[in-house]
């Protein structure tokens, strides 16, 4: 629970280093909270919607947020930057490369691949290694 709550502790600090692990447990924390949220919404008719649809060709589906899954979208804004920011600086990359989100399809499937990639061992210009340590070899 520590890991998936870390990014509130550090909401708007976009200077240092996250590991994968505090990235994809806020995108869990994130995605869990949303979904209990909208559910809220429209189990107590404040709005949103969620409905399904199944054809032959596939399956969709489309989410329409209430006030509260709203809200909640605007408070974690920040702190979901700033995680991100710190990831791609983890990468050595830098935070400037969260703009790709604007594309739609290729800057997310660009963002997903680079999420995914482990860290750059020892410290670079963005600070120390979360995992500590310094040099790790290759299969440190």
């Amino acid at each position: 629970m520590e890991w998936m709550l870390m990014p509130l502790r550090r909401f708007a600090e976009f200077n240092g280093r996250s590991r994968r692990k505090e990235y994809w447990l806020w995108v869990l924390f994130f995605v869990v909270v949303l979904t209990v949220l909208t559910w809220l919404d429209i189990k107590l008719g404040l709005g949103g919607s969620a409905t399904g649809t199944s054809s032959g060709s596939g399956v969709g589906f489309n989410v329409n947020f209430g006030p509260l899954g709203i809200v909640f979208g605007l408070a974690m804004f920040v702190p979901s930057l700033a995680v991100g920011v710190r990831r791609l600086h983890d990468l050595g990359k830098s935070g400037w490369w969260m703009l790709l989100a604007i594309i739609p399809f290729i800057g997310w499937f660009y963002q997903l691949i680079v999420f995914t990639q482990p860290g750059v061992p020892g410290p670079n210009r963005y600070g120390a290694d979360p995992k500590g340590g310094g040099e790790a070899g290759v299969f440190a």
